[in-house]
């Protein structure tokens, strides 16, 4: 059965100041209290724990292993209380966060992301397009979006890197070709970065090709390679359990590299957008 300690805030608020200056003077200092009163607080906090939580001698105050526990939990309960403070205060981060990802994106790790977005900052109206890089980067010059996800050649100059790939070839586990008859692709449609590097890549190297199935949306690539109609183009990071990568089996040129993206809109909501990108980029989609 749990015990009914409770943990005044307060309190916790001096015990983080104590632990972050290793001084009850500057603590006291820090937050405008006397040091009998930090010493108090201390005291209280250790009754509450019935823990010792600080070590402390005439020259230096350190933590003892509790006290370095209680820390985690004092930091994660005081942000915790901050954001509820702000979310009924009504000064919580609000308003309307318009963002687009290319759709094989939706592979990664993004919608857990987003997930955790709206559960930190549910009074943002986030609004989710879904769709094709070039289309996605269009929208957003025409300021119908605040902020993109796409995938863009290496070395493109607008925007913020989250990560590089590989883009390679990708089919069923039983596919074969035949070296004389063009090659069957699975392809989105014209400017698609993987259509546009398939395409280039087999010309390249002398392969015909043909289009054995055009989709527009990346359940239509899955179900088409699942099905064994030709040969998809994705991201190395991007394919699924039950797909291979058939590059060098098949005898498929190389098609070099791809940069995944966040472009944001010099007139979106600078805060909301913001939060996202870095949300995005301290935990990498992978």
């Amino acid at each position: 059965m749990r015990g009914n300690a409770v943990f005044d805030p307060v309190l916790l608020r001096t015990f983080v100041a104590v632990a972050d200056t290793l001084s009850f003077t500057h603590a006291a200092e820090q937050l405008g209290l006397s040091q009998p009163t930090v010493s108090q607080h201390i005291r209280k906090l250790e009754d509450s724990a019935k823990r010792n939580l600080v070590l402390r001698d005439t020259r230096t105050v350190s933590l003892s292993d509790n006290g370095q526990a209680m820390l985690g939990f004092a930091r994660s309960i005081l942000a915790a209380q901050d954001q509820a403070v702000d979310y009924f205060t009504g000064s919580a981060m609000r308003g309307r966060l318009r963002f687009g990802s290319a759709d094989d994106l939706a592979l990664t790790q993004l919608p857990g992301i987003l997930r955790d977005f709206r559960q930190v900052y549910p009074q943002v109206n986030l609004e989710l397009t879904v769709s094709q890089s070039p289309a996605l980067l269009r929208r957003l010059h025409s300021g119908h979006l605040d902020l993109v996800f796409i995938k863009q050649d290496p070395g493109w100059d607008e925007g913020r890197l989250v990560r590089r790939d590989r883009l390679v070839w990708v089919g069923h586990r039983g596919l074969t070709l035949d070296p004389d008859q063009p090659v069957p692709l699975i392809a989105y449609p014209e400017p698609a970065i993987s259509r546009v590097n398939a395409i280039r890549s087999l010309e390249a190297a002398g392969r015909t090709w043909r289009i054995t199935c055009n989709v527009r949306e990346v359940n239509g690539v899955l179900a088409a390679a699942r099905a064994g109609i030709g040969v998809a183009v994705l991201a190395q990071s991007l394919i699924p359990a039950d797909l291979t990568q058939v590059s060098a089996s098949l005898g498929l040129p190389e098609l070099g590299e791809v940069d995944f993206t966040l472009v944001s809109s010099r007139a979106g909501a600078r805060e909301p957008v913001e939060a996202l990108t870095k949300a995005i980029l301290s935990r990498p989609v992978q």
